[in-house]
């Protein structure tokens, strides 16, 4: 094969690149396994039920909104990146438009959903003891700071989706820039 045909084959390293995508997706699906089991032993099933879960109040928070984050962002977002960053360049015979994108991909998003699950489990918690505690100031001035952080984290996240979507896409306009 002369060094034009090859030219397209990413590196060993940008494959191993992308195991912490995979590390990522397992962990998550780790994590959200072990809160879809917490969630439903009784005295915890109590507990968010009392708190609104999956409705509304405090509640809905863990269940389903952390819990679904964990699974869905982490457990087939990850992989789906993954696969699309591996399988990318060696349907079309192109490289990826940025290896360093691909990094940022994966830190921006993977600091993003530990932020927001992070976030929606400790306001969740805090928010709903003091609802049980009749502590309506309270739940005021924790949600309060709740609004602001999650904010942060899911535009961190965010962040990642958006660094991924433009790789790709700057990828596709390039692949096909070269068919042309």
């Amino acid at each position: 094969m002369s060094s034009q045909q090859t030219q397209w084959l990413p590196s060993e390293a940008d494959d191993r690149s992308l195991i912490k995508f995979l590390f990522m997706s397992v962990l998550s699906f780790f994590i959200g396994t072990v809160h879809g089991v917490l969630q439903v032993q009784a005295p915890i099933r109590a507990w968010l039920d009392s708190i609104g879960s999956p409705y509304g109040g405090p509640g809905h928070m863990i269940d389903p909104l952390a819990h679904a984050h964990i699974n869905v962002v982490g457990g087939v977002v990850f992989i789906c990146m993954a696969v699309t960053y591996y399988l990318l360049p060696r349907i079309s015979k192109q490289p990826l438009f940025s290896q360093r994108l691909v990094n940022h991909t994966f830190w921006w998003t993977a600091i993003g959903l530990a932020g927001f699950y992070l976030t929606l489990m400790v306001f969740g918690t805090i928010e709903g003891n003091l609802l049980l505690a009749g502590d309506s100031e309270g739940m005021a001035t924790a949600h309060s700071y709740y609004k602001p952080t999650i904010a942060v984290v899911s535009t961190v996240m965010g962040v990642g989706f958006w660094v991924f979507f433009t790789n790709i896409f700057i990828t596709m306009k390039n692949i096909y820039k070269q068919r042309s």
